[in-house]
């Protein structure tokens, strides 16, 4: 009985660890998303601006 509680302790732990692995992924690539939305967001306000106050004359 000690050998499968050991066992059971041991799948869990595995299974933890490779879900922390996951969760890191997918935060790194939500931070590398959210800096390009970031960049896109403000190209494009600045692209706004200097249209709507570009010098034409």
């Amino acid at each position: 009985m000690r050998k499968y509680s050991a066992l059971a302790i041991v799948a869990l732990l595995v299974t933890t660890l490779s879900s922390c692995e996951l969760v890191e992924g997918i935060f790194k690539a939500g931070v590398w998303s959210g800096v390009i939305i970031v960049v896109i967001v403000l190209a494009l306000i600045i692209w706004l601006i200097s249209k709507v106050f570009g010098g034409k004359g």
